[in-house]
Parts: structure tokens; C-alpha cells; sequence
């Protein structure tokens, strides 16, 4: 429904009717929706899911490009969340309406209500431009080479090829992004941990651990952070896919060479074949992480292993 004419706008002003038209029939632009959804499923069964008018290449090949940046971009802010936000929702809990527990409010409310790219904007501000400490573009600096790739991930690359200063490099370029991308859920995170924890103290077993003279730290980690960490466990799990989507602006902003830069471009390009790509492996990536969540649930929960044997 986006005004413009894919065909058109791969080929350029200066490209004849003729041209446009035999670009159209080789994409099947000109025939019937079922048709055109035929062979995308066709194309799929083999592998194939186009060609980009954007890059000029196999979708495929852009996509096994750019994921591995988005993923390891994904894979740090959500460690940020998991360590930053869960043992302070713990710590807001455990001494609520005190300090501790007012400060942690304030940073999850803070969180939960500000946009990634507005935290990507005053992060770029406040560490790059006043600060002059963290880089603000791309994953490497123009005078670093990357390793020879393995898996896509740069700093898990480099680490295996045993060039830690390429490592460094590539981690002072991705906290920025990872820290804007990981507040949001890093504040939903600390506030569900911190309501989890508060209702599980009120229970009586936690009383009667108490009384058999437990300390704090084992009533804490052994009696109430599991069961607390059920329910938050699956709202981390749907804030860790989540976050391929939210990373579009942010990848916009740090010029991350991600699939979300690349879905922005395909959009603003109108390349359905990558636009269709991206949104597949949004949809792909929820699916497999709510799998990966239920089967950690049932791995915590005995009431949910005993009812689905």
C-alpha cells in the first residue's frame, strides 16, 4: 500500500517503461496475489527468498550479512537487562519502600516510559559528544580490521582468532547501542522481578524458613528467586524478541549494520522480497524464543512438568 512502483524505484527515473515492465514480470509484480504468494512459497521451499532491489542481491545472502550484527547487538543488551535489571528488582523487593526501592522505581518507570531511540539520542549526546568516550557509529573503527569470519559475531570472532584488541574495539562501539536497545525492557524487567519477589516474601514458607534460623542470602536465592523468576521469565524472554524489532531506529541511529538498519532501508527502498525477509524472521525469532522460554518454565516449574506428563 506504500505509494511508488518497486520496479521503478530499483531501476531509476531514467529507465525506459519497457525496462520497468520486464523488471515487473521478473519480480511477478503483474500477476494476482495468489499467484505472487505461490511462488513465495515455492522460493521458500528451496531457499530462495528473491532478490533485493535495494542491494541487487540474493535476499538470503543480506540476510546471513546483516543478522549476525543485530544478533550480537540483541545478545549484549539482553545481558544488560538480565544482570542490571533482575538483581534490582531483587534488591527493590527485598527492601521495599526503602531506598534502594525507591531508586529502582524510578529507573525501571524512567526506562519503561522513554523510547529506545530517544535513550540512543541523549546516550550519543552525553558519552560521545560531551563525555568523548565511546565511539557513536558502526561496529569497528575505520583503522581496525575485522577477523575472518566465523560465526558474524565480531567479538566472539575475534576472541576465538586471539585478536583481543579488535575485541575491545568492538565492544566499546556496542555499548551504546546495547545500553540504549536495553533499558526499556531493563525497566520492565526490574519492576516485574521487584513485584514477584514482594509477593513471594508474604508467603509462609518464607516465614517459616525464618524460623528455622536460614539466612538471608539462602531464603533469597534458594526459596524466593525461583518462584519469582517464573512469571518474569517469560516477559524477558518476549522483551529479548521484542528487541530485533525495537532495533530498528536504534540501528538507524549508531549506523549499526544490523537487519533492522537494512529492513529501514528496504522500506524506504519499497523492496517487498526484504521487507517480507525481515518480517519473517521477527515472526521466526518470537516463535523460537517462547519455545525456549515454556521449555525453562516447565524446567522450573514441577506443577507444569507433572501436568503435561
Amino acid at each position: 500500500m506504500i505509494p511508488g512502483d518497486p520496479a521503478r524505484m530499483a531501476l531509476g527515473p531514467t529507465a525506459t517503461q519497457e525496462m520497468v515492465e520486464k523488471y515487473r514480470d521478473k519480480l511477478h509484480l503483474n500477476d494476482p496475489i495468489h499467484i505472487q504468494y505461490w511462488f513465495f512459497i515455492k522460493g521458500i521451499t528451496k531457499g530462495d527468498l528473491g532478490e533485493s532491489v535495494y542491494t541487487k542481491r540474493k535476499v538470503t545472502t543480506d540476510v546471513s550479512t546483516y543478522f549476525p550484527a543485530t544478533l550480537e547487538l540483541i545478545i549484549f543488551a539482553s545481558l544488560i537487562m538480565i544482570f542490571v535489571g533482575v538483581p534490582l528488582g531483587i534488591l527493590a523487593g527485598r527492601f521495599k519502600d526503602k531506598a534502594i526501592d525507591n531508586i529502582s522505581r524510578f529507573i525501571s518507570l524512567l526506562g519503561v516510559v522513554t523510547p529506545s531511540f530517544v535513550w540512543a539520542v541523549f546516550l550519543m549526546i552525553i558519552f560521545a559528544f560531551y563525555l568523548d568516550i565511546l565511539p557513536v557509529a558502526g561496529r569497528l573503527s575505520q583503522d581496525t580490521v575485522a577477523p575472518e569470519r566465523i560465526t558474524g559475531l565480531i567479538i566472539l570472532d575475534s576472541i576465538i582468532r586471539g585478536q583481543f584488541n579488535v575485541t575491545i574495539d568492538a565492544l566499546k562501539h556496542i555499548i551504546l547501542p546495547a545500553l540504549a536497545l536495553s533499558l526499556g525492557a531493563l525497566g520492565q524487567a526490574s519492576r516485574l522481578t521487584r513485584s514477584n519477589i514482594t509477593e513471594v516474601y508474604d508467603k509462609q514458607y518464607i516465614e517459616m524458613a525464618r524460623a528455622y534460623g536460614y539466612n538471608e542470602f539462602k531464603i533469597a536465592t534458594k526459596y524466593a528467586l525461583k518462584p519469582a523468576m517464573i512469571p518474569t521469565l517469560t516477559i524477558l524472554g518476549l522483551d529479548f524478541a521484542a528487541m530485533l524489532g525495537n532495533a530498528f531506529l536504534v540501528e538507524f541511529v549508531f549506523a549499526w549494520p544490523g537487519i533492522a538498519k537494512y529492513g529501514v532501508q528496504a522500506i524506504l527502498y519499497k523492496d517487498l522480497n526484504a521487507i517480507t525477509a525481515t518480517t519473517m524472521i521477527i515472526a521466526t525469532f518470537f516463535v523460537f524464543t517462547n519455545l525456549i522460554v515454556d521449555l525453562i518454565v516447565a524446567y522450573l516449574n514441577p506443577k507444569i512438568r507433572l501436568s503435561g506428563k
